[in-house]
């Protein structure tokens, strides 16, 4: 059997063929499909085997549908492709193309849209020792489990993360995030989970792994996501296929313009919602969000600029009455900016809001914002009702090699503090929706918790602090800063065209921002 050491060597150097002719944040529209495709075929392979020796060599019953979990095209097979020495890219086209015809209910589209046939691109020769590479494992199940393939396939993609830049938080969420966020939902065995904005399926696969590690029945989850990018809604199916899950359901499309999961005239609802949306996407129709058939803007329109509430109520309308809960991976601005505040106002009013965390820095995935995860649950225990709980984890994170992660101490630390829904000096407290609006529905964390430094000099104190120290406070996440400080400037461009009174205006509804920024001599502020 292949060794973990030996499939992630095996994968990565499938990648390092590829250097030289393609981008690396090109590399997985190619090895993921060429990896799937191995996986199929020698799955298939083993189960033929299989069903022959158990009657006895009888060809015709050992390729019965019903002894495969996939079809494979006698003519479509690796092995037959393996033959090639011309044309390669077009064969590998071809039989990919012929698999998902032969699995229409199953495989149609998973392998993407790949521009094989581009040989100014994709030469013959490095095809051909691409496919000689993968064909250096046998990937059955019997050398290659799935929960091993399904490590191996996780780091490639983590690989892939760290070679392409900012697409990267497309299809790849910190994985430790991930577990943290999943450990406090605690999803059941049984219940429905939907990731809206899906990527690779890692949060999905979270839920599964979660009931794996707790010796619980997860094959009768039922798993639902939508993805817009269409490489990376194939790349979220083989993954679930290759960790060995097979009822799911991941749609490619746009979630708020057409979201794929509806039941007669609404939404469809589940008892779990997972999702790191995209930050704040300017490309979104708002027009047609303000009269939207599924009626999702219950707390209002947000700006043309930021989506980030759209999603919210989106998922706010994706859950279940009694069972439904969510934990949403954000950027700390949807806490407190002014222009979303009416919405804010009535999310609290709302009292779905159970929990808001502060993380730290760097956890987003190639960006060096401090993220918040905000957990939402429909039917909130009596003693929860009217309450929110803030835990300022910010010194929560340890970085090694460049990257940023949870530790299990921290992700068990959170944990535990979000079950107990208690005051934890420097750590966690808990505020009355009453105190929330008279600090405007503002749900800044350091507004309620003051970060305790680790040298002991936190008071110790439910103690909340000033605007403008909670400003100070997250000044280290400068690029969220510097959003705040362009929408001041936005307000003060588009409403007041520059006049010396619209500058008063400004001073006179932020004055906390304006001060901090250091404005002086009635000169336009700069971040």
């Amino acid at each position: 059997m292949i060794s973990q050491s030996q499939l992630e060597s095996y994968l990565w150097g499938a990648a390092t063929l590829l250097r030289g002719y393609i981008d690396a944040g090109d590399y997985k529209q190619f090895i993921f499909p060429l990896l799937f495709y191995k996986r199929l075929c020698d799955v298939y392979d083993e189960e033929l085997a299989d069903a022959l020796k158990e009657s006895g060599g009888d060809q015709e019953y050992a390729a019965l549908p019903e002894q495969h979990r996939f079809h494979i095209p006698e003519d479509a097979h690796w092995k037959a492709t393996r033959t090639k020495v011309k044309n390669v890219g077009k064969a590998i086209q071809d039989a990919l193309r012929a698999i998902e015809t032969a699995n229409p209910d199953t495989l149609y589209g998973v392998f993407g849209d790949a521009q094989w046939t581009n040989k100014d691109r994709l030469p013959d020769h490095m095809l051909r020792e691409l496919i000689e590479h993968f064909s250096s494992q046998t990937l059955s199940l019997s050398n290659c489990p799935e929960d091993e393939l399904g490590v191996g396939y996780e780091f490639l993609i983590k690989k892939f993360a760290d070679d392409s830049g900012h697409t990267a938080a497309e299809f790849y969420t910190n994985r430790t995030v991930v577990h943290l966020m999943t450990e406090i939902l605690e999803p059941k065995p049984g219940e429905s989970i939907y990731d809206p904005t899906c990527g690779s399926a890692g949060m999905l696969l979270s839920a599964v792994a979660h009931l794996k590690r707790q010796n619980k029945e997860w094959r009768n989850l039922r798993l639902f996501g939508q993805e817009r990018n269409l490489l990376t809604s194939a790349i979220g199916r083989m993954n679930l296929f290759l960790h060995g899950v097979e009822d799911f359901r991941i749609v490619r499309g746009d979630t708020l313009g057409n979201p794929a999961f509806v039941e007669g005239d609404r939404l469809m609802q589940f008892d779990v919602v997972l999702a790191n949306p995209p930050y704040s996407i300017k490309q979104w129709d708002r027009d047609a969000w303000s009269a939207d058939p599924w009626g999702r803007s219950l707390y209002g329109t947000p700006p043309q600029g930021r989506a980030d509430y759209a999603f919210w109520q989106h998922i706010i309308k994706s859950m279940k009455a009694k069972s439904g809960r969510c934990a949403i991976l954000f950027p700390h601005g949807v806490l407190f900016r002014n222009e979303e505040l009416a919405m804010r106002e009535k999310l609290v009013a709302h009292d779905v809001v159970e929990c808001v965390l502060g993380l730290g820095p760097n956890l987003f995935y190639n960006s060096p914002m401090e993220a918040c995860v905000v957990i939402c649950r429909m039917n909130k225990p009596k003693e929860r009702r009217n309450k929110v709980l803030f835990i300022n984890a910010v010194n929560e994170v340890t970085r090694e090699r460049a990257q940023s992660f949870l530790t299990n101490d921290h992700i068990q630390r959170i944990v535990a503090a979000y079950k107990a829904f208690g005051d934890e000096d420097g750590f966690a407290r808990v505020v009355c929706n009453d105190e929330v609006r008279e600090k405007g529905s503002n749900l800044s964390i350091p507004l309620y918790v003051r970060s305790d430094n680790g040298n002991g000099n936190s008071n110790g104190a439910a103690e909340t602090v000033s605007l403008k120290q909670a400003i100070s406070n997250w000044q280290q996440s400068s690029m969220e800063l510097r959003e705040s400080m362009d929408d001041l400037f936005e307000v003060l461009e588009q409403r007041t065209d520059h006049s010396r009174g619209g500058t008063r205006m400004v001073q006179d509804q932020f004055p906390d921002a304006w001060n901090l920024i250091g404005a002086s001599g009635g000169k336009e502020p700069r971040s």
